[in-house]
């Protein structure tokens, strides 16, 4: 079942000691909601706690960007190696496996911005989800450098009309991480990655109706294997998986941005019983509804 707090990797060869899970964090090591509108943090800030490498980990609801300036090592992204060097950016899709390796003192940056971020930023019809939802590394533009210490500032300076500075320099920073992608893979143009844009389409259209995998499929005229084939292309992740999460970014936006009680949350999404919505939210996030609304209405945990 598909959701969980931890993704384990088996060998296939028969052992008696399992594979390590694969840590989900909020931000690395910590299990915290991200308590703002962005996170921005150095790389050498959080990289000198563990010696310069985080072992590899996803985050269940963050989408990470990070922009080398100095320095450099290795990522770890779905189990690819690759190097990093000086101007180059990485872009790590919400729930993506990856890991770190840092030259010591190497210098940057590291943008955390929230799935719900992204759902306000992320138009269907403009294709930026697609080309945003695989791991890569790119070249950097000095576009891009510009608007993360715009970010930077912005974040740390605290004045009038922060969060919704914050909210305009990250999507044009999203933006201009996708223009960075599609420029490197050739575009996005494709009659596959078209099809896909008209699956997200009809997911923000028909996702609080719960329409299966079978719905969708039928809709854009394939089977459900073409379908998951399609998605799995775009985004590394099962069609199944994409209609969960954006039920679960619904129930999070009206669990965070209403004073609905969970139940009413959950007819309004589409369950008929409440406590099973709730198992599902728990699955998908480690954390149940009433726990998630409770930690961020009694400050930071």
């Amino acid at each position: 079942m598909e959701g969980f707090a931890f993704v384990l990797y088996y060998s296939n060869m028969r052992s008696a000691v399992p594979a390590p899970a694969i840590r989900v964090y909020n931000l690395f090591g910590e299990s915290g909601d991200l308590p703002d509108v962005v996170h921005c943090e150095t790389i050498a800030s959080r990289s000198v706690l563990h010696d310069w490498t985080l072992a590899v980990h996803r985050h269940a609801r963050l989408h990470q960007v990070l922009l080398i300036e100095r320095g450099g090592g290795e990522a770890t992204l779905d189990g690819r190696v690759v190097p990093l060097r000086p101007m180059q950016i990485v872009n790590v899709p919400v729930g993506h496996v990856h890991g770190f390796r840092f030259e010591p003192d190497t210098q940057g940056w590291v943008l955390t911005i929230a799935a719900e971020i992204l759902d306000e930023a992320l138009l269907a019809a403009e294709g930026l989800r697609g080309a945003l939802s695989r791991s890569a590394v790119v070249r950097g533009t000095p576009q891009i450098r510009a608007t993360m210490k715009q970010i930077f500032a912005e974040h740390a300076a605290r004045d009038f009309g922060r969060a919704h500075v914050l909210r305009a320099l990250s999507s044009a920073m999203i933006g201009l991480v996708a223009r960075a992608l599609t420029g490197e893979s050739g575009g996005n143009g494709t009659a596959e990655s078209g099809l896909f844009r008209r699956f997200e389409a009809l997911l923000e259209q028909h996702h609080l109706e719960r329409w299966s995998v079978a719905d969708y499929a039928k809709a854009l005229s394939v089977t459900p294997t073409h379908l998951n084939r399609i998605t799995r292309a775009a985004t590394g992740d099962t069609a199944s998986h994409l209609i969960l999460n954006r039920l679960i970014r619904e129930a999070r936006r009206n669990l965070v941005y209403t004073n609905l009680p969970v139940s009413t949350i959950a007819y309004a999404l589409g369950f008929d019983d409440p406590a099973y919505f709730s198992r599902v939210y728990a699955a998908a996030t480690g954390v149940s509804p009433r726990a998630f609304r409770a930690r961020l209405h009694g400050g930071e945990g």
